[in-house]
């Protein structure tokens, strides 16, 4: 009887297209053929195939790393963008701020009550209109 292994968690499983690659790994090695390649044969004869081999690879290289690095279920264009934000984006130093919303409520009612020099005369008022009577 055949035996096959099932992983735990099936979200690290990724679909295969061809030669046990996926699409995006794909796509980006032809990304990186479209770009080596032509440097290779356009440079070879003037600077020679060693020198232009190493040429080829270092403008191949960026498109292998986004085709084949992950880390934490992230693509590198994802890591670099964390980086950017963590790095340049955002304040190193973030200040700790809270709002008070009991002082909030005291403001509030202070504001809605009238000055207490105006309720006093008020009710003075109101007293000698009594004595009058």
């Amino acid at each position: 009887m055949a035996y096959v292994s099932v992983p735990k968690d099936l979200t690290k499983v990724k679909n295969k297209v061809a030669f046990n690659l996926t699409k995006r790994q794909i796509i980006c090695i032809g990304i990186a053929a479209a770009i080596g390649l032509p440097f290779y044969f356009l440079t070879r004869e003037m600077i020679g195939n060693s020198n232009a081999a190493t040429g080829m690879v270092i403008l191949m290289m960026p498109a292998f790393l986004f085709a084949m690095y992950e880390k934490d279920g992230m693509h590198l264009e994802r890591v670099l963008l964390n980086i950017i934000t963590v790095r340049l984006l955002r304040p190193a130093i973030r200040c700790y701020e809270t709002e008070n919303l009991y002082e909030k409520t005291k403001e509030r009612r202070a504001a809605d009550k009238p000055p207490a020099s105006e309720g006093k005369e008020g009710g003075a008022k109101r007293a000698r209109k009594n004595k009058t009577q």
